[in-house]
């Protein structure tokens, strides 16, 4: 009898598609499949969303720890981490927001050509971070990676609540409308043809740095989250407790490439930016 643990993943279907820019479409799901669900005390919510193979039949119920022991490995489903824009339990529903550019990916043109009915399967949801009403500011930044994440923040704020938030698009086309009862100054920081986080990087740097205690949420491409821990951990001397940072992605690799290397190369940007 096989001692790995179970990891049934919920089975919701595509209730709305929504093209919110022209990089990004918005999945709802819905269905019973979500009843149950346990979600709203995090901003940063993420599911795993399992992806089939072409071709490949699972068995049900659809258990992760069954498909790795019985099916080669080039059969299991593909996942990719996806950050909940909004869960609403009395439906039930749930947003997700992809980042599609083409044919690129695998989730990108999923969502792209999705439909009202589709199956969708998923693990979760997971979550680590919440803006604190007793912070004395806040500072959100990140990529489209980050996007979903950062607008759940603001929506979550409490009314008053000082934010600086700066979001990195390709250009003005990809901003979207967010609501919040905060007192927040929200900065659109438009790529064009600059590396993905240059301009972010410059424009938070730029900020005239408040007082008070700071509540920091920094996600996104690794190579920019690397240099803004440098800004926050090293010179601006935040501790750990007040910042939630973590690249998202990694230019150059898939979600398995990235997830497999993150851990050395966390530990290397601790090591260098302790030196």
């Amino acid at each position: 009898m096989s001692n790995s643990p179970v990891r049934v993943a919920r089975t919701g279907v595509v209730t709305r598609v929504e093209r919110l820019t022209p990089h990004m479409v918005r999945i709802v799901v819905g269905g019973p499949g979500l009843h149950g669900l346990t979600a709203g005390d995090r901003t940063d919510h993420y599911v795993k969303v399992q992806f089939p193979q072409p071709g490949v039949t699972y068995p049900e119920p659809f258990d992760l720890g069954v498909i790795r022991e019985t099916m080669p490995r080039e059969s299991w489903p593909v996942v990719r981490t996806y950050t909940v824009r909004r869960w609403l339990p009395e439906v039930p529903e749930l947003w997700l927001d992809f980042v599609v550019h083409g044919d690129e990916g695998i989730a990108g043109p999923w969502a792209a050509n999705a439909r009202v009915g589709d199956p969708i399967r998923f693990m979760g949801p997971g979550g680590g971070y919440a803006p604190d009403p007793a912070a004395g500011w806040h500072l959100l930044a990140g990529d489209e990676s980050a996007l979903p994440a950062i607008a759940a923040a603001l929506e979550g704020m409490p009314a008053g609540a000082r934010v600086h938030a700066f979001i990195e698009v390709a250009g003005p086309a990809e901003e979207q409308k967010i609501e919040t009862a905060a007192d927040a100054d929200v900065t659109w920081v438009h790529r064009g043809d600059r590396p993905v986080g240059a301009a972010l990087v410059a424009a938070v740097r730029g900020l005239d740095w408040p007082d008070g205690d700071v509540q920091a949420f920094v996600h996104g491409e690794a190579a920019f989250v690397k240099d803004l821990r440098r800004l926050l951990r090293v010179e601006k001397q935040l501790p750990m407790d007040r910042l939630s940072i973590s690249g998202y992605w990694r230019r150059g690799l898939n979600e398995d490439g990235w997830q497999s290397s993150k851990r050395e190369w966390n530990q290397q940007v601790e090591a260098e930016q302790a030196a």
